[in-house]
């Protein structure tokens, strides 16, 4: 006969029973004690941990504070401070390359820097720039013909800062006209012949222009 099932002993098998439950609950606390240590709830796996998800507005706002951006915001935002004089502030026309294949668009951007001694406010998105081609004392293209969804984005320049157009402006190498926005147009001449790209923003225009030309 079993003597787990049937404790055997002077005193009555209610005593072994209750010193047997005794014993097994002491081990039990020894085996979660055992379990907490080397678990250690609320403690880290050494994984980092994920950062919360940045909302659009959040990253706008950063973004506009923020004194070392070097880009131009493409979604309306609002700066604060004094609005920039027009003698403090440099416009320099960008393109990608100096010359262009048959088959290559000529792609075009702005960059903007604080020459005065203080932090000041432009209106720098794309309904405040304007691009301008020429060859000779023709004008073959402009930006604002056929511009639609511009947004007003303001920046805070610090002193010495530059920015930057964050996403450059594609020329498809035709003649822009207002009249001809949703019809087919010519395109220019190529074949070696030289451009200029202009630009102004906010009204403040490059002082130079960058030549490219088209093969």
């Amino acid at each position: 006969m079993s003597t787990f099932k049937h404790p055997v002993g002077p005193q009555p098998s209610k005593v072994y029973w209750r010193r047997r439950l005794v014993v097994g609950l002491a081990v039990l606390a020894v085996i979660v004690v055992v379990i907490l240590i080397v678990v250690r709830p609320g403690a880290s796996s050494g994984a980092p941990a994920t950062p919360p998800a940045t909302t659009a507005s959040e990253h706008t706002a950063a973004r506009t504070a923020d004194p070392q951006s070097t880009t131009i915001p493409t979604d309306p935002t609002t700066a604060t401070g004094a609005a920039c004089k027009p003698a403090n502030v440099d416009v320099q026309a960008i393109t990608d390359k100096p010359n262009y294949g048959a088959e290559e668009m000529p792609q075009l951007s702005i960059s903007i820097t604080n020459t005065g001694p203080n932090a000041c406010k432009i209106g720098a998105g794309t309904k405040a720039q304007v691009f301008t081609i020429t060859s000779g004392t023709e004008v073959y293209w402009k930006s604002t013909d056929c511009q639609t969804g511009a947004v007003d984005a303001e920046v805070l320049l610090q002193p010495g800062k530059t920015v930057k157009s964050q996403t450059p402006i594609g020329w498809d190498r035709t003649r822009s006209d207002p009249a001809t926005c949703s019809a087919k147009r010519n395109p220019v001449p190529a074949g070696g012949a030289s451009y200029h790209l202009a630009t102004s923003v906010d009204g403040i225009t490059s002082q130079a222009t960058k030549q490219f030309s088209l093969n």
